[in-house]
């Protein structure tokens, strides 16, 4: 495709405007408490937003130069198109919570449905056209929804080259397409909704049949290739900014699960209540994920998450849980005693389990010149040699990975798990964040020493991988065993604020 010195000059230029102002790029002369976005800004939430983010922590400039890596890493004459999740739809006209669709997050920072991205390559300098085609305002339709960007401010406000109304795409796409020879995507995937752009994607509208899949086929010359792999190598090396974000995600998500531990619940749904209602607090999204709130035997369960039984005060209770912040996650798991004090033997597993972790940990470096898979490797070695001198007959070959069933870590970032498919093979680089979770789950079976059985217990924290050393998110979650009396135990009667943590 050719493009003329003087548009390329004019889209730098704007763009240079755009980004240096921020957002938006023309300025609003109204007041604050008449703006309308279907996000919050700083405009409107200055509380939330500094000036010059997109979305909390991440500045318009940021946005933009991932846009211009993923341009780099088009062919010539290619281009890119991502589309924004859809709502999704418990019955009827009952809707879930939105969540953005990670990739389409990633690179527009635009945050509402029914929305098409397409990163035009330009040149091999990365420069770009950044078309984002959105829903455009619409009064009634706000007054039921809630308010809308609208076209003017996919340009204005999320700095885009070319900016439409996605009910237009039927006639802009095939015009797009024909200045280029390679289109990279993972549309139309299942897309199944009653939104106009899934509608299309997918082929569901009458007067568009065939949708996205037909308008690429019948493009003459146009090759169509996944896009997911790009995509995975761009993320998964985060930024200062996105490890601040997840920096605070696990900070604030450590003092949950610690004041957790202080509390007395009777019930795992207590307990989840009581974190839900932390993770909404100081800016934070809610919780990342549907959490794991498992008592006793519960633990047994890798993902638990129903979180309706009565705990036993001589159980353990496992939690899995983290708040997100600004899109990005927290993933962090603890165990402890509903007690307040671990049992001979639970203390023995537990010591084992996160003296492995507390390893693996460490070893979470550039310069250890390891992988997710090869850290696997230690932490499955390292609890079989543990468990043996703990009387588990470990003889058979398939004993650790009953007792150990899932990999010790993943990636993570916009997803718990994050750029999904990217190999854990891949060495260890700075930049790169992943979790570190060894467990130990014993089935209540007569293979196993029966002091053991029945017991389940992980220990998990977000981890980033830095030149030298760990970087932990997730340090304010207590997981030492303190020969101090349980805070939890001792509230009760002595009505005590101390910060010590025990078991």
């Amino acid at each position: 495709m050719s493009f003329s010195r003087s548009l390329q000059l004019a889209w730098r230029s704007r763009r240079q405007n755009a980004i240096s102002h921020c957002c938006p790029r023309r300025g609003i002369s109204v007041s604050a408490a008449e703006l309308r976005f279907g996000q919050p800004l700083h405009e409107t939430h200055p509380h939330l937003l500094k000036p010059g983010e997109i979305t909390p922590g991440i500045t318009a400039q940021e946005y933009y130069d991932r846009r211009v890596n993923l341009a780099k890493a088009l062919p010539p004459n290619s281009i890119a198109v991502l589309a924004a999740s859809d709502v999704k739809y418990r019955s009827g006209a009952v809707f879930y919570k939105f969540h953005q669709d990670p990739d389409f997050l990633y690179l527009t920072g635009f945050n509402e449905p029914d929305a098409l991205a397409v990163i035009e390559k330009v040149d091999d300098s990365g420069e770009h056209n950044f078309h984002l085609y959105v829903r455009p305002k619409d009064t009634q339709a706000e007054l039921w929804e809630g308010a809308r960007s609208g076209v003017q401010a996919a340009e204005d406000v999320f700095n885009a080259d070319t900016a439409g109304d996605v009910n237009t795409l039927p006639k802009i796409l095939p015009e797009i397409l024909k200045r280029t020879k390679e289109v990279y995507t993972d549309l139309p995937g299942s897309l199944i909704s009653r939104n106009t752009l899934s509608r299309y994607l997918s082929g569901q509208e009458p007067s568009r049949t065939g949708g996205i899949a037909t308008v690429l086929r019948d493009a003459a010359g146009v090759k169509v290739k996944p896009l997911r792999h790009m995509m995975n190598e761009l993320r998964v090396i985060k930024s200062e900014a996105e490890i601040k974000n997840m920096r605070k995600a696990g900070q604030h998500s450590g003092r949950a699960i610690t004041d957790a531990m202080r509390q007395t619940f009777q019930f795992e749904k207590d307990l989840d209540s009581f974190l839900d209602y932390w993770f909404k607090q100081d800016g934070c999204d809610g919780p990342a994920y549907v959490p794991v709130v498992a008592g006793g035997i519960n633990a047994n369960t890798i993902h638990y998450v129903t979180n309706d039984m009565q705990f036993k005060p001589d159980d353990l209770v496992l939690v899995d849980a983290g708040a997100e912040y600004g899109g990005y996650i927290t993933d962090i798991s603890r165990t402890w005693p509903v007690s307040g004090k671990f049992t001979p033997a639970q203390r023995d597993l537990y010591t084992l389990l996160l003296n492995v972790q507390r390893t693996c940990v460490a070893l979470c470096h550039e310069d250890s010149n390891l992988t997710l898979d090869k850290l696997h490797g230690i932490a499955k070695s390292r609890l079989e040699d543990g468990l043996k001198s703990l009387g588990f007959d470990m003889s058979d070959k398939d004993a650790i990975n009953t007792i150990f069933p899932h990999h010790l870590g993943h990636y993570i970032g916009l997803d718990v798990h994050d750029s999904p498919g990217f190999p854990r093979s891949r060495q260890f680089e700075k930049g790169m964040c992943v979790t570190v979770e060894p467990g130990i789950y014993v089935p209540n079976d007569e293979r196993w020493p029966a002091w053991a059985r029945g017991i389940g217990m992980r220990i998990e924290d977000s981890v980033c991988v830095r030149e030298d050393g760990p970087y932990v998110f997730s340090t304010e979650a207590v997981k030492e065993v303190s020969i101090q009396p349980c805070f939890s135990t001792i509230a009760k009667y002595a009505g005590s604020n101390t910060n010590s943590t025990c078991y």
